[in-house]
């Protein structure tokens, strides 16, 4: 069931199971995908006594700016603050936060700058911190090929794209950056109607600018987005997973995600492309669980 939560400038969308009372766990999705993804982790986890919570990020499903003022910003930070501020609004007690593309951004960096606020973290790719002080340099042109969505968001011709072809253009990127799975048109259509949000094409436009330094941030996240340029270290127990086969975001050697994770519980390379809680939940759900294992 869905209900509606305030929390900072948002009232959040979020769907809520399992046990109130139980070992809280919020699960954050990325883009562009949306709380679908979490159907079959919600349901394993929740057998097992936990508190399962899944929110709509800002620009997504019915989550709504509380203020037409607000800046519609992406930025990592506004991110952040957005987890933050809906583990206070439903007063959650040490939660395990788990996530992958922007909701794995938003996890790491509650976990690095409010480590107390948090009993652990699963994150898929590691560390999803962006460096937006190196945004300039370009990868190899076999890597910046694959980003070729964020530099046609860099422009007006591509923000009418998207605002065009919401759905087509989410369509592309699944199939594009997980080659093995093969979803149903059910459960595209499930997600699709989540980039009608009347905020969605703001909000990701101004992530695909502001990580490149294209455009300024939100001044209300200034001091935090400070602070994540220092790139802090996670220290709160951590489980990684890496998608065999997501072609996004390619698997990384454990000794890489060390650099960052000064609790690393385990670290997994998954039968998997870029949605790994849709594509493999029982191995998801077994990772959230280890972290509750070692609490």
């Amino acid at each position: 069931m869905t209900s509606t939560v305030r929390a900072g400038v948002l009232d959040v969308a979020v769907e809520r199971s399992g046990t109130r009372g139980g070992w809280p766990v919020v699960l954050l999705h990325g883009f562009p995908y949306d709380v679908r993804c979490y159907d079959q982790v919600s349901v394993i986890l929740a057998e097992a006594g936990a508190d399962v919570v899944v929110p709509y990020l800002r620009g997504y499903g019915g989550t709504r700016f509380a203020e037409k003022r607000t800046m519609r910003s992406g930025q990592q930070a506004a991110l952040a603050h957005d987890l933050l501020e809906l583990i206070e609004a439903l007063g959650l007690a040490g939660p395990i936060i788990a996530g992958f593309d922007w909701g794995g951004r938003a996890a790491c960096l509650v976990a690095a700058l409010w480590p107390g606020r948090v009993a652990g973290l699963v994150t898929v790719s590691g560390y999803n911190v962006q460096k937006i002080a190196d945004a300039a340099t370009p990868e190899p042109p076999e890597v910046e090929r694959t980003y070729w969505y964020q530099y046609y968001l860099h422009g007006a011709r591509g923000r009418a794209g998207l605002d065009a072809y919401r759905g087509d253009f989410a369509r592309l990127l699944w199939q594009e950056w997980s080659p093995t799975w093969h979803f149903t048109e059910f459960d595209f259509q499930a997600t699709a109607p989540s980039f009608d949000n009347p905020d969605f094409v703001d909000v990701v436009v101004h992530s695909y600018r502001h990580r490149y330094g294209l455009v300024l941030g939100d001044p209300a996240y200034q001091v935090t987005e400070d602070r994540i340029a220092l790139l802090p270290q996670i220290n709160v127990p951590t489980v990684v997973l890496d998608g065999r086969h997501d072609t996004v975001d390619p698997p990384r050697p454990r000794v890489e995600h060390e650099a960052h994770f000064s609790k690393l519980v385990d670290h997994r390379n998954l039968d998997a492309g870029h949605n790994t809680p849709q594509e493999n939940p029982r191995e998801f759900a077994r990772a959230v669980s280890s972290i509750r294992d070692v609490l």
